[in-house]
């Protein structure tokens, strides 16, 4: 029997992450899986920036949960909530996926994430059809959708589900004659159904939800054995002062509070380059 054999799990969702979310789950969980569209989840917070998502990824995702299981009375949700911007640390674009599973019989919540530079994430002012197009082929147009305003990216008149080249034409010549300084506004659409390449990465986190949900207690069976702490102080190759690189990780179930710790894989060291005492 699997773990979730007889029990349905509901997903609030309008933009079709169904059917990456869907197989995963249920062939390997056994549950169903009950798909809610009729919400609009976009009142939570849009990408096209109508309207501002107010909570973090994560409460946001807790919120399409608790509202999903509200509308289709059942015990377990899960919900897929993803972000965009430029890498902390080297200025790419960086597509965050987060997807979230909630057990409310044994108030048990994981998540999966995957993090990744493979996403179309852009935008550009334009002012010819020839940039517009331009634009379409860097972002993988038609297959991948885009959004068009006149003047920039504040302006409230918007054109979505540009998925034609013809589409594409009509939308930017009512722009264009919309704008008082002659630029248009084009960027990528990132909604899940729109975007092919934002859809694997929640294919992806939505694997990584399930690797660590498969992970057992040793003691009691229960699933999602998974880390629930780093602890730093891994000490240096050369000196052995404690740093703030990952010593060990401490798993710990959910049900039972067994707990486990396991040293970091990367190593029993830390290159000198890393210590604050060697490498000031």
């Amino acid at each position: 029997m699997k773990i979730y054999e007889d029990r349905k799990i509901v997903l609030l969702t309008k933009h079709g992450k169904e059917s990456v979310i869907k197989p995963i789950l249920e062939n390997k969980t056994g549950c169903e899986l009950v798909t809610d569209s009729r919400f609009d989840t976009d009142r939570l917070g849009s990408f096209s920036r109508e309207v501002k998502r107010r909570k973090s990824q994560l409460e946001t995702a807790r919120l399409k949960i608790k509202k999903g299981m509200r509308r289709a009375k059942t015990d377990m949700g899960i919900a897929s909530e993803g972000s965009f911007g430029l890498h902390p640390i080297v200025p790419i674009p960086w597509n965050v996926e987060l997807v979230l599973l909630y057990d409310k019989r044994d108030k048990f919540e994981i998540y999966g994430v995957h993090e990744s530079s493979d996403t179309n994430f852009d935008h550009k002012i334009i002012r010819s059809l020839e940039e517009a197009f331009e634009f379409a082929e860097k972002a993988g147009f038609p297959e991948h959708y885009l959004i068009i305003r006149p003047e920039n990216a504040k302006s409230r008149h918007i054109i979505k589900d540009i998925n034609s080249f013809e589409k594409l034409r009509v939308a930017f010549d009512l722009c264009k004659k919309r704008s008082k300084s002659g630029n248009v506004f084009i960027e990528t659409d990132m909604r899940a159904y729109a975007n092919p390449t934002r859809m694997k990465n929640i294919e992806k986190a939505t694997q990584d939800l399930l690797e660590k949900l498969l992970i057992f207690c040793p003691v009691c069976g229960a699933p999602g054995f998974t880390v629930k702490e780093s602890v730093k102080g891994l000490p240096c190759e050369i000196c052995g002062t404690p740093g703030d690189m990952t010593l060990k990780h401490v798993l710990e179930c959910h049900r039972c509070n067994h707990r486990h710790e396991e040293l970091h894989p990367k190593g029993k060291a830390a290159q000198a380059e890393y210590c604050h005492h060697c490498n000031p």
